[in-house]
């Protein structure tokens, strides 16, 4: 059982940015991918981005494409999404997700509100 411990959130003015963190409980070198989603209020999860660990390629929904940055850290075990010029369409719960084959493991939600 993986557990993933997100930090992070906050609230933060339109424009402004705000990093995110999720440190997994063990190494991040045996997964497949690991990724951030957000739930707005009324929506559906969506994937904000994903990032393979074994060739660092990262993907990112096409919403955030040039404010957000999504990077991980083996040393710590911890994978990072670096948010830039947010809007208040930003303004969701991420959640971090981790892929091993076919298993996978969510972490409990950081709340980032974005006022305009």
């Amino acid at each position: 059982q993986v557990q993933l411990m997100e930090s992070g959130g906050g609230l933060v003015q339109a424009g402004g940015s705000r990093r995110l963190s999720c440190a997994a409980s063990e190494s991040i070198f045996g997964f497949n991918a690991m990724g951030w989603y957000r739930q707005a209020p009324g929506k559906q999860r969506e994937l904000v981005a994903r990032i393979i660990i074994d060739d660092g390629r990262a993907d990112y929904a096409d919403s955030v494409k040039g404010r957000f940055t999504i990077s991980a850290d083996n040393t710590k075990n911890t994978v990072y999404l670096q948010m830039n010029s947010l809007k208040p369409e930003d303004t969701a719960v991420y959640y971090c997700n981790v892929k091993l084959t076919i298993d996978e493991w969510w972490g409990q939600g950081t709340q980032v509100t974005v006022s305009s």
